[in-house]
């Protein structure tokens, strides 16, 4: 297995940790004074600062890094992507996962990474002209809906909600929730998820379908606040969908593929979570240090009280192998496709969020009552480390779906 970076990839994280360092983390202060906050989502705007750290990195050539996919010429354009492979991509979703402002200012936020890999994989060049190019050059945010509130949305064949085809028209019936990014101010269209035909077999039965937020019979019904938090100005939002009539052009190709792309879209988006979440973890891990370094009780340093230091090693080598599981599941993906990383991928997604949490926790802990407060983004990190533990599926999928390839792996057919 190789891990190593390109010299194509330790350049632009050079280049990239730099700017990070110069302009993203700077600008948190400014960004969270901006935004307007509360509950009343309307009045979510997006803070002046982002478009412009936005300029600046698309004129530093750090603009859309995550696309694998290089343009039909294969020579990079920083207008649709870079080209690089996962295993390059993780480490720069790593730097940027060290601040909540940077993947957006790169253009690789979630969920518009997710969706934008869609289209560019299977939109037909009039779903790519429409969506994918005004999201590619960042002026427009996307949403996606899957999640629905009156079933277990951890098993997706358990969705109600329906894509029927009419004639040369496509009705989507239902309700979604915990839609990323359906609050922001840009966000234009959702990727639709619902039945268009019960009756087929069950990973047949499903259409993902391009929903414009404007078109009648959508409204935004709630935005759900996460640990009290409404994640302004993207947010997560509860949605209904009611004979929303849309032309049968705007379903992704066609009735009976929305599983086939999900499978398609989870499994590079996953190593993104991740990759993101180790660099929170990294974060957290050093201001823990910076802490216990630079405060002192009963007459010493915090990081020579009781098992501090133990702790300091602990996350050290916890992050180390996560990263490094983290990398092998890229890689595997790269060299074998995502069907061959399917238990890699749902290791991480157990493992990375649980080393990221126990991180932010043990920074809290080490900030005392600071550490819970907005004077520092470790409460912000916990959150985000927990919400992963559920968000592109529990904990618990994950573990059974690598039980499952692993029993099929010791045992064979008998399984």
């Amino acid at each position: 297995m190789e891990f190593a970076p390109s010299d194509r990839c330790r350049e632009l994280a050079e280049r990239l940790g730099r700017f990070m360092r110069e302009e993203v983390l700077p600008a948190e202060s400014a960004y969270a004074a901006e935004l307007a906050g509360g509950e009343d989502w309307r009045r979510w705007r997006q803070p002046a600062v982002m478009e412009a750290l936005k300029a600046k990195a698309r004129d530093a050539g750090l603009w859309n890094l995550f696309l694998p996919e290089a343009p039909p010429s294969s020579t990079p354009d920083a207008a649709h992507g870079v080209g690089l492979s996962n295993v390059d991509y993780a480490p720069l979703a790593e730097i940027m996962g060290h601040s909540f402002l940077a993947p957006e200012v790169f253009n690789c936020n979630a969920p518009d990474t997710g969706n934008m890999e869609v289209l560019a994989r299977y939109g037909t060049p009039e779903q790519q002209r429409q969506w994918l190019a005004p999201l590619l050059a960042g002026e427009i945010r996307s949403a996606f809906c899957m999640t629905e509130p009156q079933v277990a949305s951890s098993d997706a064949t358990n969705m109600q909600a329906t894509a029927a085809v009419q004639g040369d028209e496509v009705v989507l019936n239902g309700r979604k929730w915990w839609s990323t990014g359906i609050g922001h101010p840009h966000c234009r269209f959702a990727i639709f998820m619902g039945l268009s035909d019960p009756q087929a077999e069950t990973h047949r039965r499903h259409a993902m379908v391009i929903c414009p937020l404007d078109a009648p019979g959508v409204k935004i019904e709630r935005m759900l606040p996460v640990f009290n938090a409404f994640d302004e100005p993207f947010g997560h939002g509860e949605v209904s969908f009611a004979d929303v009539r849309l032309p049968a052009a705007n379903i992704l190709l066609g009735p009976g593929r929305g599983f086939e792309i999900a499978q398609g879209r989870l499994g590079p988006g996953r190593v993104h979570h991740c990759m993101r979440a180790l660099g929170a973890a990294e974060r957290a891990l050093a201001l823990l240090c910076a802490r216990a370094a630079s405060r002192q009780a009963f007459g010493q340093p915090l990081i020579r009280l009781g098992g501090n230091a133990d702790l300091v090693a602990d996350l050290r080598m916890a992050i180390e192998q996560a990263r490094l599981l983290t990398l092998k599941a890229a890689w595997t993906i790269d060299t074998q496709g995502p069907k061959a990383a399917l238990s890699l991928v749902s290791q991480i997604k157990v493992v990375v969020p649980a080393v990221a949490q126990r991180a932010a926790d043990a920074a809290m802990q080490m900030h005392g009552a600071a550490g819970l407060s907005n004077d520092f983004p470790l409460a912000a990190l916990y959150a985000y480390a927990r919400v992963l533990r559920l968000a592109d599926g529990p904990d618990e999928v994950h573990r059974a779906v690598v039980a499952k390839l692993e029993i099929k792996r010791q045992l064979g057919a008998a399984a």
